[in-house]
């Protein structure tokens, strides 16, 4: 995100980073655009991948992959932008959506060197989503392999991030924050209903942003679907983010047993005191052959992402010990794999 933006942070430590340049990340990228754009009229701006002008035998043109990142102001837009870049993206920020096509052109006559294009839209384009769906689906009459991104935020997290870096919401006016996140997050809800990608960042730090971010695009492959395994306690909240929940309280609480109070999930006499209760290797067992039928629906569907919620009490033991058996399970089953422990240690 920009200078003028708020970052996210981990709610316990306040830690701060997810930064970026409020400016395009490669210059030629918007000067090639605005060139483009100013071609005298008559002259398409279209995302063509032929032009009439080509000779005959010449090779084709390859069509560069396209990624959108948006979201709420303060979630880490800039943060993903700047990971995508470091993973060999070209990223340019806060392009009007009118001219996406436009850049994707310019991609394809880079003869594969701009393989990758990634463009950073929120609300400070003011009426971007007057254009932006023509543009998409412009983008998909032309074959365009496109996803969505989209960084998402509880309310309290961004006016704490605003307010730590002392600037207003874009779109609060002269009111307060709040009425501009209200603005903000009304004006992105179709937007966030199209995404390909949600990633809640309330509760994440720089870091943790970035490696969700290269768990997801790092690969030089697309596997077929990956997946992030979260633990968390539901006394600190559901994850917004979650595609499928499951709920360990039916297991008896490690926390009551004194020797084994102190320790997370991750000990072996933790894991193996949860998985000898009743039910647990059963759960593992059902739930693991229903993600299997579930994967095979969302293959189809050409959903690529799954964040799937393992809940306990406090997210310190049963949850834990569940994901980490499960997400074992998924890699094991060629489902690339993360995991994430939400809540673990924040007792």
């Amino acid at each position: 995100m920009t200078e003028h933006e708020a970052q996210p942070t981990a709610g316990r430590d306040q830690a701060h980073g997810a930064t970026g340049d409020d400016a395009v990340r490669h210059g030629t990228g918007r000067e090639a655009a605005r060139q483009d754009a100013d071609r005298p009229a008559g002259q398409d701006n279209g995302a063509q991948v032929s032009t009439g002008s080509e000779t005959a035998g010449a090779p084709e043109v390859a069509i560069p992959e396209l990624v959108i990142i948006s979201g709420m102001s303060g979630a880490g837009r800039s943060t993903a932008a700047k990971c995508l870049e470091d993973l060999g993206w070209f990223v340019v920020d806060n392009l009007p959506p009118a001219l996406i096509p436009t850049m994707v052109e310019l991609g394809a006559r880079s003869q594969g060197n701009v393989a990758r294009i990634a463009v950073v839209v929120d609300v400070r384009g003011r009426r971007f989503f007057d254009n932006l769906r023509e543009s998409l689906a412009d983008l998909d009459t032309r074959g365009v392999t496109r996803r969505i991104v989209f960084l998402e935020s509880s309310d309290e997290a961004l006016v704490r991030r605003f307010e730590s870096v002392r600037r207003p919401h874009p779109l609060q006016g002269d009111g307060r924050i709040v009425d501009g996140i209200a603005a903000e997050r009304e004006l992105l809800r179709e937007l966030r209903g199209d995404a390909d990608l949600v990633i809640d960042t309330s509760s994440l730090n720089v870091h943790e942003l970035r490696a969700k971010m290269d768990a997801q695009f790092a690969g030089e492959e697309e596997p077929e679907l990956r997946a992030t395994v979260m633990s968390f306690g539901f006394k600190y909240g559901l994850p917004v983010d979650a595609d499928l929940v499951a709920d360990m309280r039916f297991l008896p609480n490690p926390h009551w047993v004194p020797e084994l109070r102190p320790y997370t999930g991750l000990n072996e006499e933790v894991a193996a005191y949860v998985f000898n209760q009743p039910g647990a290797k059963e759960f593992l067992d059902r739930y693991a052959e229903l993600l299997r039928l579930i994967a095979a629906g969302y293959r189809r569907e050409g959903k690529r992402y799954v964040t799937i919620a393992i809940g306990c009490t406090g997210g310190k033991h049963r949850s834990v010990a569940m994901s980490e058996k499960l997400a074992a399970r998924l890699a094991a089953e060629g489902v690339e794999t993360v995991v994430v422990h939400r809540d673990m240690g924040r007792e």
